[in-house]
């Protein structure tokens, strides 16, 4: 094998030094990704590659903005940030939240299979984001820590995303650069037998041992209900509950419902009494999840709308919930809100609290009376425009990411949009890009999603990320650096049983991916793989999905996944948590993956 020459070493030394740059925790994703597009475009401008395997320029990176990958991956959030603004799920989660309370042991498995099923067609990290609340109130109200729940089901969501290729961003990217190398378009169920398989055991783990290894840590917040609001129900002529004593309508919605106050006029608060009778006009002051809120509406036959107190009166539609950080120097710092008047201020209605750890004392029930200290996040609803406002004004930190109270009249389009774009691309009527890009277009159409949320709901991180990752792949293969490695490769396993050598390569992509960011791994991986299996004679389909998988399995470690960090912040998790559980995870998937993949290998 010659030596190789300077673009192939530039290659792999940028390389290994994305790899190296995101294992780098202090380093922000999105300014790694930016410095290594600067550098391969600052590289080419002046060193552009023309050789056998093509010619590479700044235009071609640029082009990658325009990847079929990389819209496909911005389309799929936007489709299933749909669902969940109109809380076209709300309905299974509630059953899911109500099994917990009658039959814990099935719901745990009930839990799993969900997760894993609806990442097989949307987003894992959307359905740990969906399911997470849901889990922390079943945790509240059964009170059991949060971190025996939430690790399965983020596990669950992982191995479920491998099992097609709208599952997980990273099965998008790996099908996008495998495109671009010659290797045939994936269809929707290219490779769901293999993980359907392989899952079997590890669902079985997760159910029955993984909870049993996870010990009960303390959320690094004190208050882990997040996504509980204040709401009232207004009675109606036409309700259900118009008429009921209180414990008939406490029974009407479900084991789960209490009710703060009973509202009767403008001024006058009843004694939650059981011979007291419901009257149409009385409110009932609620607080719960939203699932839980929309259900008690339709139980009880009432009207839903938010809690409204001094300067609050923005109309129900148009409400979202933000989460406010107390900063030293703020507005609320070492204050208490009625002191600040944070609602008639900015139209806030605080909702809850998190303290912070040290900053002393329990929360008490009256949110008014609460000194704020640094580092307590208050959970407040408000108008868009109202979040807008504080977050300009600089009094305090607004967190990203603000979050629309379900909209479920609008559930049934947005579902119906989601599975015509599924089943016109499993039809193969379209590619996949072009099915969930008509998708986006279909939910706006419809008013499932506003213009103004579509910035909200794609990732930043992640676009940039996948730009990255095109990138490397691409200059992997145009430079020659992945065919001359794999061709030093393939010497060196020469003679070896071609299922050792996939499994090999699976093994090195589960450790790579659980120290560095899985979508780098991928793009660096598959060219790999590609030209690994050209240079030893075998399908390079296997070889792929090899990459594939490894990359998904970001069980071992919390860092390089997005669903992991999030696990992280709700439960509490420590790095020795991920690896205790993750690890024999991460063995009983590689095992039977490669022992599948490896059967279908046939002669060269």
């Amino acid at each position: 094998m010659p030596p190789p020459d300077l673009p192939i070493i530039a290659a792999w030394l940028l390389a290994i030094a994305c790899l190296y740059l995101y294992t780098q925790d202090r380093l922000p994703y999105e300014a790694v990704s930016l410095a290594v597009l600067l550098v391969v475009l600052l590289a080419l401008q002046f060193f552009p590659v023309a050789g056998p395997y093509g010619t590479l320029r700044p235009a071609d990176v640029f082009g990658l903005f325009g990847h079929e990958a990389l819209i496909t991956v911005a389309s799929l959030v936007i489709l299933a940030r749909a669902l969940e603004v109109t809380g076209a799920l709300s309905p299974l989660f509630g059953t899911l939240a109500q099994l917990w309370l009658d039959r814990p042991g099935l719901a745990s498995l009930a839990t799993i299979v969900i997760a894993a099923a609806l990442s097989a067609f949307i987003s894992n990290t959307q359905v740990v984001t969906m399911l997470m609340p849901v889990l922390v109130g079943v945790a509240i109200s059964a009170r059991l820590p949060p971190s025996q729940l939430l690790m399965p089901m983020g596990f669950a969501a992982i191995v479920g995303g491998m099992a097609t290729v709208i599952g997980a961003s990273t099965n998008v990217l790996v099908g996008g650069v495998a495109a671009d190398h010659g290797v045939p378009a994936f269809t929707l169920f290219e490779f769901m037998w293999p993980v359907a398989i392989a899952s079997l055991p590890a669902l079985l783990y997760l159910w029955l041992v993984a909870p049993r290894l996870l010990p009960a840590r303390h959320p690094p917040l004190g208050d882990t209900a997040p996504r509980v609001f204040s709401a009232v129900l207004r009675i109606e002529e036409t309700s259900a509950a118009a008429g009921l004593r209180l414990p008939e309508v406490l029974r009407l919605g479900g084991k789960r419902m209490r009710i703060d106050r009973v509202q009767r006029g403008e001024n006058l608060f009843l004694a939650k009494l059981p011979s007291l009778r419901i009257q149409p006009g009385d409110r009932l002051h609620v607080r719960d999840l939203p699932d839980n809120l929309k259900r008690y509406e339709r139980a009880l036959g009432a009207t839903l709308s938010p809690a409204n107190t001094e300067g609050e009166s923005d109309a129900a539609q148009n409400q979202q919930l933000a989460e406010i950080v107390v900063t030293r120097g703020s507005l609320l710092h070492r204050r208490t809100l009625a002191g600040t008047r944070l609602a008639n201020r900015y139209r806030l209605l605080p909702l809850a609290i998190h303290r912070a750890r040290g900053s002393g004392g329990e929360t008490v029930n009256d949110l008014d009376d609460i000194e704020l200290r640094a580092g307590d996040v208050l959970l407040v609803q408000g108008s868009s425009d109202a979040i807008d406002a504080v977050r300009r004004s600089h009094d305090v930190l607004v967190l990203d990411g603000s979050i629309d109270l379900p909209h479920t009249e609008r559930a049934g389009r947005a579902i119906a949009v989601v599975l015509a774009a599924i089943g016109a691309f499993a039809l193969g009527l379209a590619p996949v890009a072009m099915c969930a890009l008509a998708g986006v277009g279909g939910l706006l159409a419809l008013h499932c999603l506003r213009w103004r949320d579509l910035p909200s709901a794609l990732n930043t991180r992640l676009i940039l990320m996948i730009a990255v990752a095109l990138a490397l792949a691409l200059v992997l293969q145009r430079t020659g650096a992945a065919p001359w490695l794999g061709a030093i490769v393939g010497g060196a396993v020469a003679g070896w049983p071609p299922w050792l050598v996939l499994g090999g390569l699976m093994a090195a992509t589960i450790m790579a991916t659980n120290l560095a960011a899985n979508a780098i791994v991928a793009g660096i991986a598959v060219p790999l793989a590609i030209a690994l299996a050209t240079a030893i004679g075998m399908p390079v389909l296997p070889f792929v999905l090899a990459a594939l998988f490894g990359a998904s399995m970001s069980f071992i470690r919390p860092a390089g996944y997005q669903g992991n960090l999030l696990l992280v912040a709700t439960g509490g998790y420590r790095p020795a948590d991920f690896a205790a559980v993750g690890t024999p995870l991460a063995v009983i998937l590689w095992l039977a993956l490669s022992a599948l993949l490896g059967a279908g290998l046939g002669a060269p």
